[in-house]
């Protein structure tokens, strides 16, 4: 069991995707617009809805899951957390989102998309990490449908997917307007890549680096903030 902020908690069973760095950053570089109608493409046990409920009680989160067992966890942190007024999970693939939801229905999207290929040089991966189901052009296609003209779509990846990305986004109709460098120390290589993209926006991209410790290996105030640890 994981310990979320504001008494919230989070089960995974084996086998589902964990709380990682990448949702925990995630979820603290969304920025939902108050009152936001939230569609998590890719919703796993609930994770990010859970994160965003916990930090924006006025929101409302849909996820969509593929694995039924991820989907039915999520249905169970929902209860448990009592917010079947702000969160539900849908057991669908996200290529069927344009058959779920009607064009321009949600605020923004969220997304921790899987990172890598399948295939038999990566078939040990878990169905979260792979991309089988679930390719950057299906991903952009759905958040282009579910979102709103001037929502935004957020979403966490590896720094090679950048550009891919970018000109993905670009032909689904989204303007990159925020990208933040994720490394675990100043001096290191980029782990992740956080990125904000916009429905119909102009051009113009905002720059940010976060380092998770400093060179001494202590935490650094973004740290702190993404994981809600305060000071002593």
């Amino acid at each position: 069991m994981e310990f979320l902020p504001n008494g919230l908690t989070l089960d995974i069973p084996g086998g589902c995707f964990p709380l990682s760095t990448d949702s925990m950053a995630l979820g603290f570089f969304a920025a939902p617009e108050r009152g936001a109608k939230v569609l998590d493409l890719g919703s796993g046990c609930g994770t990010l809805g859970l994160l965003l409920c916990a930090s924006r009680g006025d929101i409302s989160v849909t996820g969509v899951e593929l694995c039924e067992k991820a989907h039915l966890a999520a249905l169970e942190n929902i209860r448990r957390n009592a917010l079947s007024a702000h969160m539900e999970s849908l057991c669908a693939d996200l290529r069927s989102v344009s058959a779920r939801f009607s064009p321009g229905q949600f605020s923004c999207c969220i997304s921790n998309p899987p990172y890598f290929s399948g295939g038999p040089a990566s078939r040990d991966q878990a169905l979260a990490r792979r991309n089988d189901a679930c390719s950057i052009e299906d991903l952009m296609a759905a958040a282009a449908w579910a979102v709103k003209f001037g929502g935004d779509f957020f979403l966490v990846q590896r720094p090679e997917n950048l550009a891919v990305l970018i000109s993905r986004g670009a032909l689904a109709g989204f303007e990159a307007k925020k990208l933040c460098l994720l490394r675990h120390r100043p001096s290191s290589p980029v782990n992740l890549i956080l990125l904000q993209l916009r429905k119909g926006a102009k051009p113009g991209l905002r720059l940010e680096e976060w380092a998770l410790l400093d060179e001494a290996g202590n935490p650094t105030e973004v740290y702190r903030k993404i994981y809600h640890i305060r000071e002593a």
